[in-house]
Protein backbone atom coordinates (compact mmCIF):
# COMPACT_ATOMS: atom_id res chain seq x y z
CA UNK A 1 0.00 0.00 0.00
CA UNK A 2 1.17 3.34 -0.91
CA UNK A 3 2.65 5.51 1.88
CA UNK A 4 1.59 8.70 2.22
CA UNK A 5 4.97 10.49 0.76
CA UNK A 6 3.91 8.37 -1.94
CA UNK A 7 0.53 9.74 -2.51
CA UNK A 8 1.60 13.17 -1.72
CA UNK A 9 4.02 12.76 -4.51
CA UNK A 10 1.30 11.20 -6.96
CA UNK A 11 -1.30 14.27 -6.09
CA UNK A 12 2.01 16.53 -6.74
CA UNK A 13 2.28 14.66 -10.20
CA UNK A 14 -1.38 15.18 -11.11
CA UNK A 15 -1.52 18.86 -10.47
CA UNK A 16 1.89 19.60 -12.40
CA UNK A 17 0.31 17.91 -15.40
CA UNK A 18 -2.85 20.10 -15.03
CA UNK A 19 -5.04 18.95 -12.40
CA UNK A 20 -6.06 21.93 -10.67
CA UNK A 21 -9.06 21.67 -8.89
CA UNK A 22 -9.80 25.52 -8.38
CA UNK A 23 -10.27 25.33 -4.98
CA UNK A 24 -8.06 24.38 -1.94
CA UNK A 25 -8.75 20.57 -1.02
CA UNK A 26 -7.14 19.06 2.25
CA UNK A 27 -6.99 15.31 2.45
CA UNK A 28 -7.63 14.24 6.29
CA UNK A 29 -6.20 10.69 6.25
CA UNK A 30 -7.73 10.20 9.80
CA UNK A 31 -4.53 10.32 11.68
CA UNK A 32 -2.09 9.37 9.01
CA UNK A 33 -1.52 12.75 7.85
CA UNK A 34 -2.81 15.27 5.68
CA UNK A 35 -2.81 16.51 1.95
CA UNK A 36 -3.10 19.64 1.08
CA UNK A 37 -3.36 20.81 -2.38
CA UNK A 38 -3.68 24.54 -3.47
CA UNK A 39 -2.88 24.89 -7.10
CA UNK A 40 0.02 23.33 -7.89
CA UNK A 41 1.20 23.69 -3.93
CA UNK A 42 0.85 20.25 -2.30
CA UNK A 43 2.36 19.82 1.07
CA UNK A 44 1.28 17.41 4.46
CA UNK A 45 0.32 19.94 6.71
CA UNK A 46 -2.92 20.91 8.45
CA UNK A 47 -3.87 23.89 6.75
CA UNK A 48 -7.62 25.47 6.13
CA UNK A 49 -9.67 24.48 3.37
CA UNK A 50 -12.35 25.00 1.25
CA UNK A 51 -12.85 21.71 1.15
CA UNK A 52 -12.18 18.62 3.80
CA UNK A 53 -11.80 15.60 2.70
CA UNK A 54 -11.81 12.75 5.92
CA UNK A 55 -11.11 9.58 4.18
CA UNK A 56 -8.14 6.51 5.49
CA UNK A 57 -5.70 5.84 3.54
CA UNK A 58 -6.63 2.44 2.25
CA UNK A 59 -10.04 4.04 1.41
CA UNK A 60 -8.27 6.63 -0.59
CA UNK A 61 -5.96 4.20 -2.68
CA UNK A 62 -9.31 2.04 -2.92
CA UNK A 63 -11.49 4.74 -4.67
CA UNK A 64 -8.91 5.65 -6.68
CA UNK A 65 -8.53 2.01 -8.33
CA UNK A 66 -12.47 1.95 -8.41
CA UNK A 67 -12.76 -0.46 -5.68
CA UNK A 68 -14.66 1.54 -3.29
CA UNK A 69 -17.88 3.41 -4.89
CA UNK A 70 -17.62 6.90 -2.89
CA UNK A 71 -21.37 7.16 -2.60
CA UNK A 72 -21.15 3.75 -0.32
CA UNK A 73 -18.09 5.22 0.99
CA UNK A 74 -20.28 8.41 2.34
CA UNK A 75 -23.37 6.38 3.16
CA UNK A 76 -21.00 4.52 5.56
CA UNK A 77 -19.18 6.98 6.99
CA UNK A 78 -15.92 5.94 5.62
CA UNK A 79 -15.60 9.24 3.78
CA UNK A 80 -17.07 12.20 4.92
CA UNK A 81 -16.67 16.04 3.38
CA UNK A 82 -17.23 19.77 4.66
CA UNK A 83 -18.97 20.34 2.23
CA UNK A 84 -21.16 17.93 0.22
CA UNK A 85 -21.95 21.00 -2.72
CA UNK A 86 -18.38 22.09 -3.16
CA UNK A 87 -17.70 17.90 -3.56
CA UNK A 88 -20.30 18.29 -6.02
CA UNK A 89 -19.20 20.23 -7.66
CA UNK A 90 -15.72 19.14 -7.91
CA UNK A 91 -16.54 15.87 -8.42
CA UNK A 92 -15.13 15.15 -12.07
CA UNK A 93 -11.74 16.56 -11.16
CA UNK A 94 -11.74 15.16 -8.12
CA UNK A 95 -12.02 11.86 -9.34
CA UNK A 96 -9.37 12.20 -11.25
CA UNK A 97 -7.45 13.46 -9.16
CA UNK A 98 -8.18 10.03 -6.95
CA UNK A 99 -7.62 8.11 -10.01
CA UNK A 100 -3.75 8.89 -10.30
CA UNK A 101 -3.29 7.75 -6.62
CA UNK A 102 -3.74 3.81 -7.67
Amino acid sequence: MATLEELTDRIRSAVAQGSDLGKTIKLDLKGEGFIHVDGAQVVNEDRPADLTVSISRKDLIAMGKRELDPMKAIMTGRLRMSDMGLALSLQPKIQALFSKLA
